[in-house]
């Protein structure tokens, strides 16, 4: 809490979503969603809400993950990159499994989810990482990219974590579907599809905080946000970072 009628230091909530990871083309798997944490909700992968954040004022880092960019390559699509608000960090999602048909060269890549196993021999799904994300499906043919909220499974993605820390409630990191080849949406860390000539794209992450009115905060050149009130709180929405050396000033 902060120590007297909002002045520092303040009380924080965040979620935290990387970005989500590309899906395999062809007969590839889905892509995972980008790792997803919080302390205003349930975390992904099964994890429990995190500790409460006090900040005081200062300088901290702030970085939005994009998704993987999807391609008409065969092997396992490109993994999705990190996102960080302060010392929270969030791994991007594993790409899907690739149509080689080559025993081993067809697994789901490790992530905040894992990617879906792709080809036609039994593949493995990537590993998500705990606290963040679950693991991809396993097994022949394109399998669905591991979610924040669920393992990927036979072509469907695993599911997403809805979260109410911008006032409404919205699911997001939501993995990939094998054999549709749609992109994940823009800041919702999603995985991207697997299947046809060029595979899905990652959705980009978002960082979500929260802080009271009467907290001043500036950003870095390099950051594109919104503000808005809810719930008595102004609720700062990071969609890009142009660096991995963006920061917000809180005073």
């Amino acid at each position: 809490m902060s120590s007297f009628l909002g002045a520092p230091p303040f009380a924080c909530e965040y979620l935290v979503i990387a970005g989500g990871g590309a899906g395999g083309k062809g007969n590839g798997g889905g892509g995972g969603a980008g790792g997803y944490r919080t302390n205003a909700g349930t975390s992904g992968g099964g994890a429990s809400s995190e500790p409460s954040l006090i900040l005081n004022p200062g300088e901290y880092s702030i970085i939005v993950g994009a998704g993987a960019v999807g391609t008409s390559v065969t092997g396992t699509g490109a993994t999705g990159s990190s996102s960080q608000f302060h010392d929270v960090n969030c791994f991007g999602g594993g790409g899907g499994g690739g149509d080689s048909g080559a025993s081993g060269q067809d697994d789901g890549g490790d992530g905040g989810s894992g990617g879906g196993a792709g080809g036609s021999l039994s593949g493995s799904g990537g590993a998500g990482t705990a606290n963040q994300g679950y693991d991809g499906g396993s097994g022949p043919n394109g399998e669905g990219g591991g979610g924040a909220g669920g393992v990927g499974g036979d072509v469907d993605g695993g599911a997403g974590v809805a979260s109410t820390i911008t006032g409404s409630s919205v699911v997001r990191a939501v993995g990939g579907t094998a054999g549709d080849g749609v992109d994940g949406g823009d800041n919702t860390g999603t995985g991207g599809g697997g299947g046809g000539a060029v595979a899905g794209s990652g959705g980009s992450g978002v960082v979500i905080f929260t802080l009271p009115a009467q907290a001043i905060v500036t950003f870095s050149a390099g950051v594109t946000q919104t503000s808005a009130f809810a719930d008595g709180n102004l609720v700062y929405t990071v969609t890009a970072t142009s660096t991995t050396s963006e920061t917000v000033t809180i005073s």
